[in-house]
């Protein structure tokens, strides 16, 4: 057999869980998920192989109309992850009525390369709610194969699988076979901490909020790590803090334990809170950041 490898591009809106199901399909925990809207912002790459195949998923942010600069940015990610795509999975789910984004769906339309339509959360959903649903984004999408999953419980994954090697070109590998994503461990590492405030805090400060990783050292016994909490105000600085310091200690504690299941070795973590004002609106701050 001859080896296939190829870029699986995963768009849609917030909220929809693409990101559970790029965990799902790379079986590890590259994006962050929360039930919050917009949590990812940057374009992922979660790389699965094995001896015939290398498919290379690209977990992109939810397509949002924007706001801020930082979301151009976000949108940036979107538009090269589809033009990249060799196969494209568009993720809906049976309460969105239509996508949220016209442009983003009209390029879904003229796609040239395979279409996978999954309707995730349908174990959430009526058998009659569902079976609306695949009729219209049959209809809307005549070129895609169309779907339901549960990204969650693992339903109707093996399907997706079956049409994603099915359908990937023949081409070696573009990175090495032991390969897991693109990016550092930093990266995963202020990720962790990013989840944990968008968890406990509410509002806007999960998303006027970036984490930078100032020191990684990897040590025989344990690693240190010393991370920096951006946020864009003052008052947004003292509710990640907390009373008393309670709310950051929740969010290093939590953060800690679970860099420690990721690195399998013990972590010391520091965490500093520091405010750079009105840093989603600046390209040069975001470039800074990384987007």
């Amino acid at each position: 057999m001859k080896h296939k490898s190829g870029f699986v591009s995963i768009v849609g809106s917030p909220n929809v869980g693409k990101s559970t199901l790029m965990n799902r399909l790379v079986g590890e925990k590259l994006s962050i998920v929360t039930s919050k809207a917009q949590t990812t912002r940057h374009r992922i790459l979660g790389i699965v192989n094995d001896e015939n195949h290398q498919i290379v998923f690209s977990d992109t942010p939810g397509v949002v109309n924007s706001a801020y600069k930082l979301h151009e940015n976000m949108m940036d990610y979107v538009n090269s992850s589809i033009k990249d795509a060799d196969i494209l999975i568009f993720v809906t789910d049976p309460f969105e009525s239509e996508m949220n984004h016209k442009e983003t769906l009209e390029k879904i339309q003229r796609l040239k390369v395979p279409v996978l339509c999954l309707i995730n959360k349908m174990d959430l959903s009526s058998q009659d709610k569902l079976a609306e649903r695949l009729a219209y984004w049959q209809e809307r999408l005549p070129n895609a194969n169309v779907f339901p999953i549960s990204a969650m419980h693992g339903f109707g994954i093996e399907g997706v699988w079956e049409e994603i090697r099915a359908s990937i070109p023949e081409s070696p590998p573009y990175y090495a076979k032991d390969a897991m994503t693109d990016r550092p461990m930093r990266f995963f590492i202020s990720e962790i901490i990013r989840e944990k405030i968008f968890i406990h805090c509410k509002k806007e400060i999960p998303y006027a909020t970036q984490v930078e990783i100032e020191e990684y050292k990897e040590e025989p016994e344990i690693t240190r790590i010393r991370a920096l909490i951006i946020v864009e105000r003052n008052s947004q600085k003292g509710i990640i803090i907390g009373k008393g310091g309670d709310m950051l200690k929740r969010i290093g504690y939590e953060s800690r334990k679970e860099m420690e299941k990721f690195i399998d070795q013990k972590v010391y973590l520091e965490t500093f809170v520091k405010v750079d004002k009105d840093w989603r609106g600046s390209e040069q701050k975001l470039k800074k950041y990384g987007y």
